[in-house]
């Protein structure tokens, strides 16, 4: 117990003098010596002479860079006007002077290129490309449609079966980076990613239409709520190609949009007819309920080539008739009348709707109409 008490006992480092402890900082005083040092080494291997020319230098491009800015300008102008010279074809070339003033002149150009101060850059980029899907894009309308949208430097895709379309109308397009062909039936759902949608897919025929009217209404309903469904998944703006014969054998001449029609339900043609009124009926509630962009076409008697040739309309059939040496068959006292619009027509009205801010439904046809007797002293014999 003493020995214990005596080791407890001994001082701790608290009881040491101050005096006897040496005092400790985290931060070793500064050598007084050290600016002497800090400029020594400065002046060693040359070290300010570096930092000097380095300086020297920097404040030479910054001074001088407006200067070769405005000079290049002036260059690159007179390299385009010098350039230009030497092209094939004839094209506008936009360029800006060296005071941001643009010019636009006529020359030779084979390159198809606008020029700025920025260098060489393609037409198209001013436009955004836009990715756009047309079912039933092989058929007559469609495949002209397609043609106008890839002329304008648009992405396409097209959905077909084949049912009534045909690759012969669209085979001037494969190898087109641009064109995509796909073979499937709208009334099972598809997944894209597209802008636009221009929902053409429905036998439009009475050949076509009555061989399967039932496969004609599930086209009209289910393909056009898989479309619907796709532009709401994807806020793509939705087009619906429908037709003049949701008016039924109309009382009014010409019909209006805001006329609802003389309509038979149980008829068999309301397989199309019905069918067409349901798909303008699902494409206003998706808009209403959805808020889905959404436009209507009513598409009146359309003729032009690509025309399947025993489709059963006026102007195939007096055609076909008309080649085959056939007598051209009237209806009637022939007095009916009926209007017809070119194909092209149709597609830039098409366009112009889906590019528009106008829901419709519009017509689409010509405002002009003519007798079946007169139609058929038209066709060359």
């Amino acid at each position: 117990m003493k020995q214990l008490q005596r080791q407890s006992g001994t001082r701790r480092d608290e009881d040491i003098p101050i005096s006897q402890t040496s005092l400790y900082s985290p931060k070793a005083l500064k050598h007084p010596k050290s600016l002497s040092r800090s400029i020594s080494y400065l002046l060693k291997e040359q070290r300010l002479l570096f930092i000097l020319v380095g300086i020297l230098i920097g404040s030479t491009f910054f001074i001088l860079q407006p200067s070769l800015y405005h000079l290049s300008s002036g260059t690159h102008n007179h390299l385009i006007a010098r350039s230009n010279s030497f092209a094939g074809n004839r094209e506008s070339i936009t360029y800006y002077d060296h005071n941001g003033v643009m010019e636009t002149n006529s020359v030779e150009n084979k390159n198809n290129y606008k020029y700025h101060n920025g260098g060489r850059v393609p037409v198209g980029i001013g436009r955004k490309r836009k990715r756009i899907v047309v079912t039933g894009g092989a058929g007559f309308v469609g495949s002209h449609l397609v043609d106008k949208l890839i002329a304008r430097g648009d992405d396409v895709i097209v959905i077909d079966n084949f049912f009534t379309g045909r690759k012969e109308n669209v085979v001037h397009l494969f190898g087109n980076p641009r064109f995509e062909l796909i073979r499937h039936d709208v009334v099972e759902p598809i997944l894209l990613e597209v802008d636009q949608i221009y929902h053409l897919a429905c036998p439009a025929s009475p050949v076509h239409y009555k061989y399967n009217p039932v496969k004609n209404i599930k086209t009209n309903v289910m393909g056009t709520l898989n479309m619907l469904g796709l532009a709401k998944r994807i806020g793509a703006r939705f087009l619906l190609t429908s037709t003049s014969e949701v008016y039924g054998d109309p009382l009014e001449h010409p019909q209006k949009e805001t006329y609802w029609g003389h309509v038979n339900p149980i008829g068999v043609r309301s397989c199309y007819d019905e069918g067409k009124r349901t798909a303008e009926t699902l494409t206003m509630d998706y808009h209403r309920g959805a808020g889905i962009e959404v436009r209507i076409a009513r598409i009146f008697n359309t003729y032009g080539p690509r025309m399947c040739l025993d489709d059963g309309r006026v102007v195939s059939n007096f055609v076909s008739q008309v080649i085959r040496k056939q007598p051209m068959t009237v209806y009637g006292d022939g007095k009916q009348t009926r209007s017809f619009q070119y194909v092209s027509d149709l597609v830039d009205g098409l366009v112009a709707l889906m590019e528009n801010e106008h829901v419709g439904p519009f017509n689409l046809g010509n405002p002009g109409e003519f007798t079946m007797l007169e139609l058929a002293e038209v066709c060359p014999t």
